[in-house]
């Protein structure tokens, strides 16, 4: 049995190498992860080797951007992040609502309500399959609506805010290592994640890590950061995992749902864009981390292209986190309001 499981994803790591590599060699943003992603599509898609993901690969690499994601949480910042609460809370609120307009499209096409909602809502693919399945959705549409959305938003995002938006002054410094801190972090980490995630909670590879570092930085004031490479590493593994929910039978299976989706998800990202226009105008934000940070994409994928981008990544992440946590606590409520009002 393992024997079998070897050969359907020995080549996935390689592939998605090749991709990032050849995606950091033509200079294109967030290579390892968007290379990666692409490579791993087209042998999907263009050749009978359907490479499977490997396992624990994207926990893993949730795991490394959950750590380095949590040391940019300083006293300092946080006292920041907790003055722009209301900004943020704002923010995270204008992002969930924008999502309705991609339910419309979805109902005007003929998708039943359920199916809809939940894969047009900014949250996590598991969690919205979950909610999903006990409201009558058509699964498989809800997991193609949601792999749809991180994937346009990936591929599309990195690329516009290196070669469209203008280059504002970095709002990252480089940290050191320390490795005795990384020593205790990364095992807690781990362990934490393992807990978070018997416990049923979303997102547990990313949010246990971030919780015990950002934790940790806070209180001892760590001004640290992880060793050089790691950041590629995470993306590579990340890149690697999301490219193999994707093959030919998914964009032949139902391409008006898929031209839906992309429609809605664009729109989206368009009102999200303006929204972060109009409040770091009031607010003297950074325009680009508040871009980011409302762009309906997954918390890792997001915060790690402020890492790379040299963005606030406290700010980012705080948004999308805000937003996940609207999702997840009002999107079934609202969804059985809207349910049972049939007219």
């Amino acid at each position: 049995m393992p024997d079998s499981r070897f050969k359907q994803w020995w080549g996935t790591p390689l592939v998605g190498f090749t991709g990032g590599y050849l995606a950091s060699l033509i200079g294109w943003p967030l290579p390892w992860m968007v290379g990666s992603l692409l490579a791993i599509i087209l042998v999907r898609c263009l050749t009978p080797w359907q490479l499977a993901e490997i396992p624990g690969g994207r926990k893993c690499g949730q795991w490394l951007i959950g750590i380095g994601i949590g040391l940019h949480f300083t006293a300092q910042v946080m006292e920041q992040v907790l003055a722009h609460f209301w900004l943020i809370f704002f923010g995270a609120l204008l992002t969930s609502v924008s999502s309705i307009i991609n339910v419309w499209i979805m109902r005007r096409s003929g998708e039943d309500r359920a199916t809809a909602f939940f894969s047009s809502m900014p949250g996590g693919s598991g969690e919205m399959v979950n909610l999903g399945a006990r409201n009558g959705a058509v699964l498989s549409s809800v997991a193609a609506g949601q792999s749809l959305r991180v994937l346009s938003v990936v591929l599309c995002v990195p690329a516009a805010f290196t070669y469209v938006l203008e280059d504002g002054p970095p709002t990252l410094l480089a940290a050191p290592v320390d490795y005795f801190w990384l020593a205790v972090l990364l095992p807690a980490g781990a362990l934490l994640a393992w807990i978070w995630q018997r416990l049923r909670q979303p997102n547990p590879w990313l949010f246990g890590p971030l919780l015990i570092s950002a934790g940790v930085s806070i209180l001892w004031n760590l001004h640290i950061g992880l060793p050089q490479g790691s950041s590629q590493a995470a993306q590579w593994l990340i890149g690697s995992g999301l490219g193999c929910h994707f093959n030919r039978e998914f964009f032949r299976r139902a391409p008006s749902f898929i031209g839906r989706t992309l429609l809605g998800t664009a729109l989206t990202m368009l009102i999200a864009s303006a929204c972060a226009a109009g409040l770091s105008t009031l607010t003297q934000l950074d325009l680009r981390s508040m871009t980011l940070g409302m762009m309906p994409g997954g918390i890792a994928e997001m915060s790690l292209t402020a890492e790379v981008l040299q963005l606030s990544v406290p700010l980012v992440t705080a948004l999308q986190v805000m937003r996940l946590l609207f999702v997840l606590f009002l999107a079934e409520p609202l969804y059985r309001y809207w349910a049972s009002n049939k007219a």
